[in-house]
């Protein structure tokens, strides 16, 4: 009887093993898209409420909640368009920003935490709205600035948050692109532009004039970040003299470092931590594969740590906090879940769970993204992330090669619910950090310059060839998709490596690189200069643009093309679309091409969301057709 269970024991060991692997069941597309249930949230000065962003009428609207009450109130009607972001102010007000139809020109509003006395703050046509300093001491007012006075440049006014009255705190001369105020509030560091060359302006009160006191190549990063406690020095973000960003004290009175407090030739560090109420510095941040953490501060160590033992398995963020600095919310994510909100008290150690993001997606049913890397064609390591679909195995699937936007940005891991639905339709996607990322050190950041359809591609038709070579990809079975700059990628990709992509999604993406230089918004052309040095200049240039620039060579596009476009984008003109997809008309070749009236660089309406991913997926899977089980 004995041997019996055991060789039905080991048979059943040899079918479980020999089993296919589980594919995951297919999630409605709408789950991935869909507004989260709850998110951002914040805790007011007091810690005595929280609010959070949730839908109401399809668009996402702040609610304020008593703390360990067990209902909310809705303080804002928004329809037309989402909420970008709040803040408190003071323990009975809150601010908020939004714009109009993806114009970016985004205008301040003020509400109270009851929902009362709603009020425009900098309502202006064509005037975009940005916080310099959120004044944390005081209660009635901010500085904002204020592209009003010319459309090209802002300046700081204060700003009463009760009766909207403004003053004007410095009046911008035209090549100021950055202001900076002291812990006391006062307008001591600015930013000037030459197009070029940055110059850090400097004054020890708002009574004396500005003058500079230290001028760097745009190369070169001296970035102020936030005055010593004492008000005397600041703590900046430099790699002068270095590849890598460091955290330095920088004596600004003098123009010069004065200690480098933090640096790894991991990465460049990509974040302060600090108390407030302490006035000491926490921690910074640097991202690799994933993202990492230097204390400087036991106790603030020790709480993170604390808070990862209550919550393994997923990445942890401390967030909001009160003014004592003894209450906070936590956020928790990985590559398979939007994660979690959490109230935390530090004195009690009480973890509380206040909301999942997306309570109807279930992680067990979703996809790991892999770190991975391999070496571009001229030697250089190009580390990327590598989603496989759940249920299939790695071999000859149908790819999406997903390059990112920016360019002078990073793909980082977590969940990105693109990759995840693309996954589970049955899609390999891969991501990667060609050359001109940023986080990986000044030297691999200027190898991308003047390099768009060049070098760059080349790291991104690396990709294709190592995935190919690995035999996980099927060559006949390669999209690309992407947007802003991944836009650009993907008709770059149809039209200087045609051989490489079954398909091809472009989304907000420039196809001219001359046009492109001459819709930028108002407020980029004080950095004309250097974008010109970054991209290439139209006139001196112009070979080389027209060259890398994908409407000039659509009679190289073999492959079908899906494109999409917000008709109120700032950044990249409607005009870059319309143009793509009228020379490929001319040609008798049809293009599909969707256009929403109410959106700007990307879609941020949910239903318009939907109308895109749902296009998508059935423009892939009829020229890809996903992997069969």
């Amino acid at each position: 009887m004995k041997k019996l269970l055991g060789f039905v024991t080991l048979l059943f060991i040899f079918v479980a093993c020999n089993q296919p692997p589980q594919k995951a069941p297919e999630i409605p597309l709408e789950d991935f898209f869909r507004n989260p249930e709850k998110t951002a949230f914040r805790l007011s000065p007091n810690g005595e409420y929280f609010s959070y962003l949730a839908p109401w009428e399809s668009r996402m609207n702040v609610f304020v909640q008593e703390t360990g009450a067990d209902s909310a109130v809705r303080i804002t009607a928004e329809t037309e368009r989402d909420i970008a972001g709040y803040l408190w102010k003071g323990n009975d007000r809150i601010l908020f920003l939004k714009d109009t139809g993806g114009d970016e020109n985004y205008h301040l509003y003020g509400v109270n935490a009851d929902g009362s006395d709603l009020k425009g703050l900098t309502v202006f046509e064509k005037v975009r709205t940005t916080i310099i300093d959120d004044l944390k001491e005081d209660d009635d007012e901010v500085i904002v600035g204020l592209n009003k006075r010319d459309p090209t440049v802002f300046d700081p006014y204060r700003l009463n948050v009760l009766t909207g009255e403004m003053t004007m705190l410095a009046e911008n001369p035209g090549n100021i692109v950055g202001w900076m105020t002291d812990h006391d509030g006062k307008l001591r560091v600015a930013i000037r532009s030459d197009g070029v060359n940055n110059t850090i302006l400097y004054r020890n009160t708002e009574e004396e004039d500005f003058r500079p006191v230290l001028t760097t190549n745009f190369k070169e990063t001296v970035s102020p970040a936030l005055f010593t406690f004492d008000n005397k020095m600041i703590y900046a973000l430099s790699n002068l003299e270095r590849d890598k960003i460091a955290l330095v004290k920088f004596d600004v009175e003098n123009g010069k470092e004065a200690e480098v407090l933090f640096e790894t030739q991991e990465a460049d560090i990509d974040g302060i931590n600090y108390s407030r109420k302490d006035k000491k510095l926490l921690s910074v941040t640097w991202t690799t594969d994933k993202e990492k953490e230097h204390f400087f501060d036991a106790e603030a160590e020790k709480m993170k740590k604390e808070l990862e033992g209550k919550l393994p398995g997923y990445q942890v963020a401390v967030g909001s906090h009160n003014k004592a600095e003894d209450k906070f919310m936590i956020r928790t994510y990985s590559d398979r879940t939007r994660g979690a909100y959490y109230f935390y008290d530090k004195a009690t150690k009480d973890l509380t769970k206040l909301a999942e993001l997306s309570p109807w997606l279930n992680e067990e049913n979703l996809c790991e993204m892999k770190p991975v890397s391999y070496t571009s064609r001229d030697g250089l390591t190009i580390q990327g992330y590598l989603t496989l679909p759940k249920g299939y195995e790695a071999a000859n699937l149908p790819v999406v090669i997903n390059p990112h936007g920016g360019p002078w940005a990073r793909d980082y891991w977590g969940f990105n619910p693109e990759v995840q639905f693309l996954a589970n339709n049955g899609y390999a996607v891969l991501q990667m950090n060609f050359r001109g990322s940023t986080g990986f050190g000044k030297e691999f950041w200027e190898l991308s310059f003047k390099q768009w359809g060049r070098t760059m591609q080349d790291d991104i038709s690396d990709g294709v060839k190592w995935l190919v070579d690995q035999g996980i990809a099927d060559p006949e079975r390669v999209a690309i998709y992407g947007g802003s700059y991944g836009g650009y990628a993907t008709l770059a990709g149809l039209t200087l490596t045609p051989e490489l992509y079954a398909a091809g999604v472009d989304y907000v993406g420039v196809s001219n690189m001359f046009t492109f230089m001459k819709t930028i918004p108002p407020y980029w052309k004080p950095m004309l200069d250097m974008l010109y040095e970054m991209v290439g200049h139209p006139e001196t240039d112009s070979l080389l643009l027209a060259e890398v620039s994908p409407v000039f060579h659509v009679d190289k596009i073999q492959a079908p093309l899906f494109v999409a476009q917000g008709a109120n984008d700032p950044r990249v003109n409607i005009n870059e679309s319309d143009q793509i997809v009228n020379a490929l008309k001319e040609r008798g070749i049809d293009v599909e091409y969707m256009v929403k009236d109410n959106e700007g660089h990307g879609f941020r309406n949910e239903e318009n969301r939907f109308d895109f991913y749902r296009a998508m997926i059935s423009f892939l899977d009829e020229h890809l057709k996903p992997a069969e089980e």
